[in-house]
């Protein structure tokens, strides 16, 4: 199938895709960890607009627990993971109990003092931990400004080439992020051949929805996931716009205020690896241009020999 076919880069028409379609905002955030909302809210927003809901809260499942037990929308337990290099990693699982033993055995222990806190276990371990339950392993905006994209200079182009592939999928649309970075991420799961999925990662309720996952099944847990896993779904969404994105940011913001010092080493550690890897690529630049220049003045010095 085509990467036009599988995703579609407009706003989602809920109302037309509800009537042949089982739909699901599978990134969204609640008050549980750097969300606006609380999960009685949310679940609301969700059954209005007629879609199903993976509320995948960084290193928390409170969130993931407390909307299961709704009988009225579609919930898909999820959680959104932030290895110890910072990269996100985002986990679906069939079963609530499941996710549960998950957290307790692999995450709970591994916590920082914040839910925001990157964990103590890195990517490739994270993975590993999560291989051990029936789940969907995903990597959200895997291109992005930072390093919360697993595609980014933390990781060598070998250990990336590995994790990827050690993974179902990636997030194709993320509504939160900018067209330019989702394109890569589209074409990156089109290259891969792997799962794609759309959600909008939403901190708001007037996120929801401007990014789904949808397929032709039964409106259950069970189908809708196993639909993601065959990868006969698809992906529709566009992103928020800019002013839209200020509150939730600015709620993101004074989250993060808890874990300033991780945050600002975090950055200071990443900024210097993409200063010398600038530094590198100049370097290199620089060097192909001389060679190319004393290789072509040593064709003429030759030619008119």
């Amino acid at each position: 199938m085509h990467l036009q076919n599988r995703v579609q880069f407009i706003q989602p028409d809920l109302t037309e895709l509800n009537q042949e379609h089982t739909v699901v905002d599978l990134h969204f955030h609640s008050s549980y960890s750097d969300g606006l909302n609380r999960i009685d809210k949310i679940a609301n927003k969700a059954i209005k607009l007629g879609i199903g809901l993976a509320i995948t809260d960084h290193n928390d499942i409170r969130g993931a627990i407390e909307i299961d037990a709704r009988q009225d929308v579609l919930s898909i337990p999820g959680i959104e993971l932030t290895s110890q290099e910072g990269s996100h990693l985002l986990l679906y699982f069939y079963e609530i109990k499941e996710l549960i033993q998950f957290f307790e055995k692999h995450i709970a222990p591994f916590r920082g003092s914040n839910v925001m806190s990157c964990l103590s276990l890195p990517m490739a371990q994270l993975i590993e931990r999560a291989r051990e339950f029936n789940c969907l392993v995903i990597f959200p905006h895997p291109y992005c400004a930072m390093y919360t994209g697993v595609c980014n200079l933390h990781f060598s182009q070998n250990t990336l080439h590995q994790l990827l592939n050690s993974s179902d999928g990636v997030e194709a649309i993320n509504a939160n992020s900018i067209s330019r970075w989702n394109l890569k991420c589209s074409v990156l799961g089109f290259n891969l051949r792997k799962i794609m999925v759309g959600g909008s990662d939403g901190h708001a309720l007037s996120h929801m929805g401007r990014a789904v996952t949808y397929a032709k099944c039964p409106s259950s847990r069970h189908d809708f996931l196993d639909a993601v896993r065959n990868k006969s779904n698809l992906v529709m969404g566009k992103e928020i716009p800019f002013f839209h994105k200020v509150t939730s940011n600015s709620l993101k913001f004074r989250t993060n205020l808890c874990i300033c010092q991780e945050m600002i080493k975090k950055n200071m550690s990443y900024s210097r690896i993409a200063l010398n890897h600038k530094s590198q690529t100049i370097k290199a630049g620089i060097l192909r241009r001389f060679n190319q220049s004393n290789s072509a003045q040593t064709l003429r010095r030759y030619l008119g020999a």
